[in-house]
């Protein structure tokens, strides 16, 4: 109680900071609530493998967004206030232009309004300690005025007119707290402010670019094969998703194809959690006070959004595919050695959520099903199912084709039934496309040996496929550095500098390969 009474005593001999008149601040401080117009541009993850789903719960892309605001501006020096930014904002990479005589400086006010941001700013101020006695909290309700006397970190200590103490450290007792006001520095929206001098009053139209992290963009794409003539219709779809706290309502959107060059500063920077976790340290209880914390803003991390908004059930994708082509679509542009893709018209980028806009809508294209695997001594298993076709416009394509994950469906009766999901890396026109999906459960791969000699393996590989229609296969024989292949028993190509062995497998039959393997002298 000692330790406790010396820490009040510090606390009361602190000094107190000094402020302007209120009326002298607001004259020098103008306050810009939202922009007139915003566009926004979203990068895909840097680091994240193009055929790799987006990881909703920690987006690493960033996106360019640019606003234009219309201020009024007061003579002599101000402080221009940008409310409604990005609240993944790099403050570092903002421009703003406009301003009669240029910005002085740029400042990335407050912090958040969050549970844990709200503790940390009430210390040393009065609170309502609020207690519910008896099982679960359920019982009696009392109210009692208390001071906030420790940081967010640990645990809450409250002076109350019966000296300091722990909340919410057991006794049968729940503890919560209730702010009678807003502590000073917080704020509900991201907010981003310059410093400025003008030599007279007057109106500006002026223009804020700017970086931000917590967004990404992915491609998905939906596959309709027709197994019997070997064609599919494709649609693709540009998803966006934003992490972001703040909205962007009508923006001009685009997603930005390609790998930049970019060295992220931010992963060096502690990222701010608006959680509070108070912990009791007395003896009694030692969970975290759940219950010690008014209702927080939604947390940054994202939800996986409802199924019905992202994912196509295969009646809804049989009357989606049958349908008339889509009138709306990206455009695509040429960006130096990247590819931009515009949203033709306003979209609403919302926090915390996704978006779905159509990109490419073909139909006819040709595909070739392969059934693919590597061919070592002792291989067994299902061969993976691989997509190909040429990016081309003879074969029903002809258009930039950014990775992302495929799924594929069949006609199974009147629907269309998913058969098989994957992904697919960028790909370029006149570029050879590869859609990796999923393994074959009615194909399988067995290699054995058949004679083991002192310098020479003689091994047999055998393609066996019980299903009802005949299949392609595609084996990459695999040795060792220095080793030779002899003696193959049909006739072999080579694929990537590797012996490559293809077969047509019937229905309900199989397909052999007998060849030998020596070892170095």
């Amino acid at each position: 109680m000692r330790a406790l009474s010396l820490l009040a005593a510090s606390v009361a001999a602190l000094p107190l900071g000094l402020s302007l008149p209120a009326a002298a601040e607001e004259a020098r401080t103008v306050l810009s609530a939202k922009p007139d117009t915003v566009a926004v541009t979203i990068y895909r993850a840097p680091n994240r493998s193009p055929n790799d789903a987006m990881d909703l719960g920690w987006l690493e892309g960033y996106a360019l967004i640019t606003e234009t605001r219309t201020v009024d501006i007061p003579a002599g020096a101000a402080t221009i206030r940008f409310e409604g930014v990005a609240g993944g904002i790099l403050p570092e990479s903002a421009l703003v232009t406009g301003f009669p005589s240029g910005v002085r400086e740029k400042n990335l006010d407050a912090d958040l309004l969050s549970a844990r941001n709200l503790y940390a700013r009430a210390f040393g101020r009065p609170v309502i300690l609020r207690r519910h006695s008896g099982k679960d909290g359920k019982g009696k309700v009392t109210e009692e005025r208390a001071v906030i006397r420790s940081g967010p970190d640990g645990a809450a200590i409250l002076q109350t007119k019966n000296g300091f103490e722990v909340a919410d450290c057991g006794r049968g007792i729940s503890d919560a707290l209730v702010y009678t006001e807003m502590p000073e520095g917080l704020s509900a929206k991201p907010t981003l402010s310059v410093r400025t001098e003008s030599k007279e009053a007057r109106r500006a139209a002026v223009s804020l670019s700017y970086l931000a992290w917590g967004f990404d963009w992915q491609t998905n794409y939906v596959v309709r094969l027709n197994p019997e003539t070997g064609r599919a219709d494709m649609l693709a779809w540009v998803t966006l998703a934003s992490s972001d706290p703040t909205s962007f309502t009508d923006a001009a959107t685009a997603v930005v194809g390609g790998k930049l060059d970019r060295e992220d500063a931010r992963e060096a920077q502690a990222a701010q959690d608006g959680d509070l976790v108070l912990q009791c340290y007395l003896g009694r209880r030692n969970d975290m006070m759940a219950g010690f914390m008014p209702p927080a803003p939604p947390p940054m991390a994202m939800s996986a959004p409802a199924l019905d908004e992202i994912i196509v059930t295969a009646k809804r994708m049989d009357s989606a595919m049958q349908a008339a082509p889509l009138a709306v679509t990206v455009a695509e542009e040429a960006l130096g050695d990247l590819k931009l893709y515009r949203v033709p018209m306003p979209t609403t980028v919302a926090s915390n959520a996704q978006k779905q806009v159509a990109m490419h809508d073909l139909r006819g294209v040709k595909f070739k099903t392969v059934h693919t695997a590597n061919l070592w001594l002792g291989t067994e298993g299902n061969p993976q199912i691989r997509l190909r076709t040429r990016n081309r416009k003879e074969d029903g394509l002809g258009v930039a084709l950014p990775g992302g994950p495929v799924a594929v469906f069949e006609p199974h009766g009147s629907e269309m039934l998913l058969v098989g999901e994957g992904g697919m890396a960028d790909n370029a026109v006149n570029e050879d496309v590869d859609m990796r999906l999923g393994l074959s459960p009615g194909v399988n791969i067995k290699v054995e040996t058949l004679k083991n000699g002192e310098k020479a393996d003689d091994l047999e590989a055998t393609v066996t496929n019980a299903n009802p229609w005949p299949i392609s296969f595609e084996g990459t024989i695999m040795i060792n550095d220095g080793q030779k292949l002899e003696r193959p028993s049909v006739r072999l190509t080579r694929k990537f500098g590797r012996p490559t062995w293809n077969a047509t497998v019937p229905a309900n039959g199989e397909a052999k390969l007998r060849y030998r393997i020596v070892d170095p002298d």
